[in-house]
């Protein structure tokens, strides 16, 4: 299924939000209607979902919030889903805050707290953005989705289409941890290893649109996965009691996160609801696969496609995103900067975090704390400054070392070589 245009959109009354007035090319601001079906604009930019902020801010207030039960949907009003429409959902809870006091110490740093996403069903922020684009396209009459993906976003898919009903394609790269492609397929998605990155499993996704008549969930081809990752800027909001931290590291690959955050909290802003200045953002990427990093210290507002790719941190190894110029303003509105990191760094940290901390961060979160360690050392972070890190998925679901000591019974233990 290509993904309709304005003229021909399926339109299905009922499946949006009362608060949600219409979506807009991020690129050239021209609006389409709500309760659609759409891809990307006709300027081939992502689509954003714009809503009447005035309205909502007068149907829900923060002690509401409060009231309900601390999962993602408390937040429901400022979702795109209709009343009507029930939530595709594995039971999202609110992330923990976890502290990383050895670090703290070590950096000579106030606060720095992580935000752990690993806690999600399918154990990634994925979680968040597949619940609410899922339980869209199924409003929207959509019956068959195939992905592109580095591994965390065809889990999420391949759960909640499952849950939906509804029929689901995933393809990714060769070389996805084996736990996570397994996990694909486990979920009942159609799943498939491509020798290549995910620019060639987008390729595939693409070409057999009209053939499989599939809608394509490529990262920002449909408008939704971002307006369910804005629940965590809404939640960090509440857990900071709607001060915002001073300073946020997320591992970047095509950047959805950085985009929806800083969409949740400018309109938070303009809503009223934050006390303080907006958080400096920070994307973080690897030496080996960097491309809004690289713009972003040439001081471009596009990204150009990244050559060699030779990262194994998957979740941002994106060498051509498409949402990139919209990270970059992110970047610069927030007066905020990116850090590429080595991948041998990041494997050492995250080691010695799960040591030190008992916090088994994944590749990618590792990744901040590395990030974390050179801008503090380099000043751009500075030790007053109240620090969030983002754990973008369990630990458990990469690669770790095996364990090789063993006992053999019947032989006396030397306890003192244990």
């Amino acid at each position: 299924m290509t993904a309709p245009t304005d003229s021909d959109a399926i339109v299905r009354p009922g499946a949006h939000s009362a608060f949600v007035t219409h979506l807009e090319c991020s690129k050239t601001g021209e609006h389409y209607p709500k309760d659609t079906l759409l891809g990307l604009s006709q300027a081939g930019a992502p689509l954003l979902v714009r809503y009447d902020l005035d309205a909502l801010a007068g149907a829900v207030s923060k002690d509401t919030i409060a009231s309900r039960s601390p999962d993602m949907w408390r937040y429901r009003e400022f979702l795109p889903l209709g009343e009507d429409v029930e939530p595709v959902s594995l039971g999202e809870p609110m992330t923990p805050l976890v502290r990383l006091p050895t670090v703290e110490a070590r950096l000579g740093a106030a606060e720095i707290l992580v935000k752990d996403e690993g806690r999600l069903p399918t154990g990634s922020f994925k979680g968040r953005g597949m619940s609410v684009a899922v339980s869209m396209a199924k409003a929207l009459g959509v019956t068959r989705i195939a992905i592109p993906t580095a591994g965390n976003a065809g889990a999420g898919l391949a759960a909640y289409a499952s849950r939906a009903g509804i029929e689901s394609f995933v393809f990714t790269p060769a070389d996805t941890p084996e736990v996570t492609a397994s996990e694909i397929a486990f979920h009942g998605a159609r799943a498939w290893r491509v020798d290549g990155l995910v620019g060639d499993c987008a390729k595939i996704v693409s070409e057999g649109a009209d053939a499989m008549d599939w809608y394509d969930f490529t990262t920002l081809k449909e408008p939704y996965r971002v307006e369910g990752k804005r629940t965590m800027g809404l939640e960090l909001a509440e857990q900071y009691e709607w001060e915002l931290p001073d300073i946020i590291f997320f591992p970047t690959g095509g950047g959805v996160c950085l985009i929806a955050m800083w969409k949740v909290f400018k309109e938070l802003e303009e809503m009223g609801w934050l006390k303080g200045p907006l958080p400096r953002m920070v994307a973080v990427q690897s030496t080996g696969c960097g491309p809004i990093v690289q713009a972003f210290d040439a001081g471009l507002r596009d990204v150009e496609p990244w050559g060699d790719v030779t990262t194994n941190v998957h979740g941002v190894r994106v060498p051509n995103p498409i949402g990139g110029s919209m990270v970059l303003d992110v970047l610069y509105e927030s007066d905020g900067f990116g850090t590429l990191v080595d991948d041998d760094a990041v494997h050492a940290a995250r080691a010695k975090i799960c040591a030190e901390e008992g916090f088994h961060m994944c590749p990618e979160g590792a990744a901040c704390v590395v990030a974390l360690e050179m801008e503090r050392a380099a000043g751009r972070v500075g030790p007053k400054d109240r620090i969030v890190l983002f754990n973008s998925a369990s630990g458990l679901k990469s690669p770790m070392p095996p364990m090789t000591n063993f006992l053999e019974p019947g032989k006396a233990v030397d306890y003192s070589a244990l």
